[in-house]
């Protein structure tokens, strides 16, 4: 499966969830990585994340795509992670 990570934490939890999530996924730009992973990957993914945010104040948002074959990705101003070659 694709998945792209979107996350808006407190500025004290945002180093160890973009550690995390960058054992998984690329990183794009500030708080957006995506990549593909397997059912099990997404699973512990999901799992640490969850140890490190408090639930009462910040947002991880998930976009999962069983394939990435029909998606199109455009870019308005710069890249910040350029990329040699399209997932």
């Amino acid at each position: 499966m694709y998945v792209i990570m979107v996350y808006d934490v407190n500025q004290k939890r945002v180093a160890k969830v973009l550690n995390i999530a960058r054992k998984y996924l690329e990183w794009i730009q500030n708080s957006v990585l995506e990549g593909e992973l397997t059912e099990a990957k997404f699973e512990r993914l999901k799992r640490e994340v969850e140890l490190v945010i408090d639930e009462e104040e910040d947002s991880v948002i998930f976009y999962i795509m069983r394939t990435i074959k029909y998606s199109e990705r455009q870019i308005l101003g710069i890249e910040k992670n350029k990329r040699e070659q399209i997932l």
